[in-house]
Formats: structure tokens, C-alpha cells, sequence
């Protein structure tokens, strides 16, 4: 049943079509010039006691609707809605019915062509600057998460938010989710009775934790954090090195210069730094078998094994007095996962 407008209705609903879908082929670009009055036509702010279409010709009365939010009323244009058919604004003019607007909106008034919406009318103002210039934006007094909940009920992506707005946007929910992490551990650990500060245990635990999963946490995780940036490039320049034809041929020979040597001494300390992060790794996390079967957790471990087999190789062959890098096949495989290590940090 198509719902009939009154004598005063501003727009006719029977002239919509559900199954039409041409609004959906017009593609919305912001304006490249300033022009004086775009954005006032576009939408513009209802001021209290005033009789908007008053003046109006009936024929532009139906071109306009009035939208409420939280008692402050704005004056939109049907055409500045049909850029935007997936919102929920825009959702209002394929409504064949009075349960189809209410579906959309909490209640409206057909004599004036006024949808009313019971949401936040300071969050609406970002919904109304996307509307008027196609540009959505992050209000600093706003609640991320309050934002996020106005952006799914409008029908509004998150990738229209502009780049410098969204990467704060990305950092606020993601301090969002820590909180709420710390919260599920604490919560967790007062079910069971006991909570990280009762022990000494417990609190040494939960400061290795931040230091090694969390940098952002305090000094001892941002200097473990670039102690690990640090090995993993010193890493990347010997393993380098190591490649240079006149070490490969020696390494063939089954020679080890002291250049071959210092290298060796070098990937030694890291190889070391490596197996002291993955001790402290495994030792923090709460439950081991999770930890273990992390795929981030399985390359650091065949990362740093090569080295130790090829360690064991090298000091049971004979022929040998110094060090050297012994088994090839294994050190191309160490080379490998210590790069694909190098990418985890990235």
C-alpha cells in the first residue's frame, strides 16, 4: 500500500519506486570551487520559531523534507539525499509506506514532511558536513566509540572519514581495545580468586608483559621494542654481507677468514638477543600451548634453530679451527626465516 500524502504534504511518496535504482548510478565528487551558497542549498540549520516553507511554492515544498535530531531541525534537499542512496537518509525516499518510514526514522510528521530521529544532535553535525561537502570528520570532543555507533546507525562507511581524521579515529579504537583487554584480565583473574597485584609474581609478570607486547606501556617497553628493531637490522646487514662471493667461496673451500669470523661472531650475539626475546615471549604468555601454535611464534622458532643446528654440525666436523658457517643448505634456510623474521617486526 503506497502511503498518500496531506493536503500540506511536502513530497509526494507515491511516486517512489522500491525496485528503482537510477539513484544509485550517480556518483558523488566534492565541489572543486567555492561557491557562495552550495552548502547553505545543500542542507542548512532550521532556527527555532521559524516557518521554513512558509514561503515556499508547493512544487518546491516537495523537492524538500525537514529532518529532527534531538530537537534541532535541519532543511534538506531530496537531491543532496540522492547522492547518498545507502544511508539512512537517503533510504527515505525509496519508502513506499508509513511502516517503511518508521522502519528508518522514530516518527513523522506528514503535514510537514518531518522525520524525526531520537540520536545525538552534536554528532549529527559531521553526518551533515558529509552531506553538504562529501567530507566526513573526527570532532576531538567526540567518543570514538560514540562515533562509531552514529556512523553504523546513519549507514555512513568509515573510509569516507578523511586520512588525517581516521588515523586518529584507528588509534582511539585501538587504545579502546587494550582497555577493554586489561579490563577481561583483570576481570578474569578476580574470578579465579586472584589478581596480578597480590603476588610478587603476578606484578613482575604483568610488567614483563607490557614490556615485550606492549611498548607503548612505558621506557623498558619502547627500549625493548628498538633493541629488537635494532638486532633485526644488524641481522639483515650481516646475513648481507655473508652473501659477498669472495665469503661464499671460502665457504665452499670450508675456509673461514677473520672476516667469516667476525660475522659469525656477530650473528652469534643476535642469534642470542633472538633466543633471550623468545624466552621472555614464552614465559609471559598465560597459556604456552596458544602461544606455541601462533604462526608469528613458529617462524621465530625455525628462524633460530638453523643456527644452532648448523653450530652443532660445524663443531662435530673436523678440519676446521675456527668457526665457520658449515652446512650451506642450512644457512640459506636460516637466511630465509630470518628475513621472514625481519618482516614480523615490520
Amino acid at each position: 500500500m503506497t502511503l498518500m500524502p496531506g493536503e500540506n504534504s511536502d513530497y509526494d511518496y507515491s511516486a517512489l519506486s522500491c525496485t528503482s535504482d537510477a539513484s544509485f548510478n550517480h556518483t558523488f565528487f566534492p565541489e572543486s570551487e567555492t561557491l557562495k551558497g552550495v552548502f547553505y542549498q545543500r542542507a542548512r540549520l532550521i532556527h527555532p520559531q521559524e516557518d521554513v516553507l512558509k514561503g515556499f511554492h508547493p512544487d518546491d515544498r516537495k523537492r524538500h523534507i525537514i529532518i529532527n535530531v534531538g530537537g534541532i531541525k535541519y532543511l534538506l534537499p531530496w537531491t543532496t539525499l540522492d547522492e547518498f542512496p545507502l544511508t539512512r537518509l537517503g533510504q527515505l525516499k525509496f519508502c513506499t509506506n508509513f511502516d517503511d518510514i518508521l522502519n528508518i526514522c522514530d516518527d513523522y510528521d506528514v503535514t510537514c514532511n518531518e522525520f524525526f530521529f531520537d540520536r545525538n544532535p552534536g554528532a549529527f553535525r559531521t553526518i551533515l558536513t558529509f552531506l553538504r561537502v562529501g567530507k566526513l570528520r573526527l570532532l576531538r570532543e567526540m567518543c570514538a566509540l560514540s562515533f562509531q555507533e552514529e556512523l553504523l546507525y546513519w549507514g555512513i562507511e568509515e573510509d569516507n572519514l578523511d586520512w588525517c581524521c581516521k588515523r586518529r579515529y584507528l588509534q582511539k579504537m585501538e587504545e579502546l581495545t587494550e582497555i577493554n583487554e586489561r579490563e577481561d584480565d583483570l576481570l578474569e583473574n578476580e574470578t579465579t580468586g586472584e589478581t596480578v597485584e597480590e603476588t610478587k609474581i603476578g606484578l613482575c609478570m604483568k610488567k614483563l608483559q607490557d614490556m615485550v607486547e606492549r611498548p607503548q606501556s612505558g621506557l623498558p617497553g619502547k627500549v625493548f621494542a628498538c633493541l629488537s628493531v635494532l638486532f633485526v637490522t644488524i641481522t639483515a646487514v650481516n646475513l648481507s654481507i655473508s652473501t659477498m662471493p669472495d665469503l661464499r667461496e671460502e665457504e665452499e673451500k670450508g675456509e673461514c677468514s677473520q672476516m667469516c669470523y667476525n660475522i659469525f661472531i656477530v650473528e652469534s650475539v643476535c642469534v642470542a638477543w633472538f633466543s633471550l626475546e623468545f624466552l621472555l615471549r614464552f614465559i609471559q604468555a598465560k597459556s604456552k600451548f596458544a602461544f606455541l601454535r601462533r604462526p608469528l611464534t613458529l617462524i621465530d622458532i625455525i628462524a633460530i634453530l638453523p643456527y644452532y643446528i648448523t653450530l652443532l654440525v660445524d663443531t662435530g666436523s673436523e678440519g676446521s679451527k675456527k668457526p665457520s658457517s658449515g652446512n650451506i643448505y642450512l644457512d640459506k634456510v636460516g637466511l630465509v626465516l630470518r628475513i621472514l623474521r625481519a618482516l614480523r617486526i615490520l
